[in-house]
């Protein structure tokens, strides 16, 4: 409001999918952007479509993590934590498949697991906490269910990946190994602090197994080698690369992916490109010859 905007501008409507096509076809709007599943983008792109709307789509992803031979070990790894743990996992952009060269692997995977036995799951409003609950306990027993999969076909779980015992969504931040194509775990989005580990001999493979998903939303390559990163970088196909950093936004960065992970791109000027109709007036001389 301080903006100048005007009351109900911004409103909240929980809508089922019956409502939400009524909307969207009403005359008075002229976009859809969506935030979520490729499900519900799927749908919601759908009726957007049949309404000939515009629509943009930030849906999910799996997005790799990439730490090559020349990496800086104590760098990526505090990067990497961060990454997934942020917001306890539950985000579009947290790092989720960290793939490793081998000469680094063991130490990054032994570096992770040391670092997640000291963390502490619980109330997020006690200092001492550092992950909170999840979402909800659909989410936390869609969780479960992915980790439970995964081991089941063949995928080792080195620490933690369970819920915790008693009230609250809570999760106990877990590594997943040895995990081969097949798997759950190699090919679907773990939506909470889950890390997925892969080991690569070399560059190659580092690229050929971050793009071996549905999905491309964001990225992450770390090496010191800065030319070798961003040659790395322009092979990802994903919406956005880092090179060491992890992903992240900011508001003069264009921000989206492609593949499953949708389309269009929020922030920046492209992302306010994405909703302006552009329209072309001409002035001639009345004299001028007819093309």
């Amino acid at each position: 409001m301080d903006a100048g905007a005007e009351p109900g501008v911004y409103t909240n409507l929980r809508l089922s999918d019956e409502q939400e096509g009524k909307v969207i076809a009403d005359e008075r709007v002229k976009g859809v952007a969506v935030t979520g599943s490729d499900r519900a983008g799927s749908s919601v792109a759908s009726q957007a479509g049949n309404a000939m709307k515009r629509s943009t789509m930030e849906l999910g992803g799996s997005d790799p993590f990439i730490v090559l031979d020349d990496a800086n070990f104590d760098k990526a790894l505090e990067w990497a934590l961060w990454s997934r743990l942020l917001n306890c996992g539950q985000g579009c952009v947290c790092a989720k498949r960290f793939i490793v060269a081998e000469p680094l692997y063991d130490r990054f995977l032994a570096g992770a697991q040391k670092a997640i036995a000291t963390i502490k799951v619980g109330d997020p409003m006690r200092k001492e906490t550092n992950i909170g609950p999840l979402a909800s306990g659909k989410q936390r027993d869609t969780l479960v269910d992915q980790v439970d999969r995964s081991v089941k076909a063949g995928a080792t779980l080195v620490t933690g990946g369970k819920a915790v015992n008693g009230p609250g969504f809570f999760f106990e931040p877990g590594i997943l190994t040895d995990i081969k194509k097949g798997n759950p775990a190699f090919s679907e989005e773990f939506f909470g602090p889950v890390f997925l580990m892969f080991k690569v001999k070399d560059e190659a493979e580092a690229i050929a197994l971050a793009n071996d998903t549905l999905f491309g939303v964001a990225s992450t390559v770390f090496s010191e080698d800065k030319e070798r990163a961003a040659r790395v970088a322009a092979q990802i196909d994903a919406g956005m690369v880092f090179i060491n950093h992890p992903a992240w936004t900011a508001p003069d960065l264009p921000f989206g992916g492609v593949k499953h992970s949708g389309y269009g791109r929020e922030l920046s000027r492209l992302g306010i490109q994405e909703f302006v109709n552009k329209k072309l007036i001409r002035t001639l001389d009345a004299r001028s010859k007819v093309l």
